[in-house]
């Protein structure tokens, strides 16, 4: 009698130390393992896990994507611009082993480099690299991030620039210059149209120059096109041409009748006075 209670006293001793050494990692965690305050090189996976009572100690480290917003940080560009940038850090824990040993805060170190790093960048990028080319700051951004993180197990995903705020009066000036092009294009566009349409003109002027019919039949198109308008007063165009025929044949008139009266000036003007004719002129007169 008195071994059967031992036997039952010692599997319940069993089954206590059992329990108090078992452990569940989650499928999100991996488990670091500390024998008498030294860390074992392997970690534990997702599941059921058991410890040495008294001897180990288990720190759970999160394996999944941390997303972290970068407070806005303020800087001077290269080209003297003030501006306020903010941004976001993509990030996950590869080592779980260094990321408990090598840093004591991995979260609030990563976000300290990510505010330095992002204000290292505002300094050494152009205006219009912060607002156009964000690509090339990302892989910047990321690479100086990463460096000093790879040391601690980590790795940096993707960094982003969330949002470039400006000077007021900056926006102002950049509306203006964005209106102007505007402004520019408008016109390039207008006359480029205009040239287009005078050179299809041109084209037009020369068919119906070379094909007198064609001009006939636009002036017949022209009528069926006002008498579609339902009105009452029909508008028959008057051919140019026809108003240039009168001007070269009043010219030709004005030109015979030039010519006609210049020979009669000339024979007037050739032919002697009646009194000369007759007296000789006061000087024969006066001779004996």
């Amino acid at each position: 009698m008195e071994g059967t209670v031992v036997a039952v006293v010692v599997v319940g001793l069993l089954l206590l130390v059992l329990r108090s050494g078992m452990r569940v990692v989650n499928q999100v965690e991996r488990g670091v393992v500390f024998r008498f305050g030294k860390a074992l090189p392997s970690h534990r996976q997702p599941g059921i896990t058991f410890l040495v009572p008294f001897a180990d100690r288990m720190r759970k480290v999160n394996v999944q994507v941390v997303t972290m917003p970068v407070p806005t940080q303020e800087g001077i560009t290269r080209d003297n611009v003030s501006v306020k940038v903010d941004a976001v850090v993509y990030f996950r824990v590869t080592d779980p082993v260094r990321a408990a040993i090598e840093v004591q805060d991995y979260s609030f170190a990563v976000g300290q480099v990510a505010q330095s790093s992002l204000r290292s960048i505002i300094g050494k990028s152009d205006l219009d690299d912060l607002l156009s080319d964000r690509e090339r700051l990302h892989e910047g951004l990321a690479l100086m991030i990463d460096s000093p993180a790879a040391g601690w197990g980590i790795h940096i995903d993707r960094v982003e620039i969330k949002d470039v705020q400006l000077p007021e009066s900056l926006k102002r000036s950049m509306s203006r210059q964005a209106e102007a092009e505007r402004e520019r294009r408008a016109r390039v566009i207008t006359a480029d149209g205009e040239f287009q349409a005078a050179q299809q003109l041109a084209n037009a002027s020369r068919i119906m120059s070379d094909t007198p019919e064609a001009m006939q039949l636009r002036l017949l198109q022209t009528v069926v096109e006002v008498a579609a308008e339902k009105n009452s007063t029909l508008v028959m165009p008057f051919p140019v041409e026809l108003l240039r025929y009168f001007d070269r044949a009043t010219a030709r008139i004005d030109a015979d009748l030039r010519t006609a009266s210049v020979p009669a000036q000339t024979r007037a003007e050739a032919q002697p006075g009646p009194v000369e004719q007759e007296t000789g002129g006061p000087e024969s007169a006066e001779r004996p």
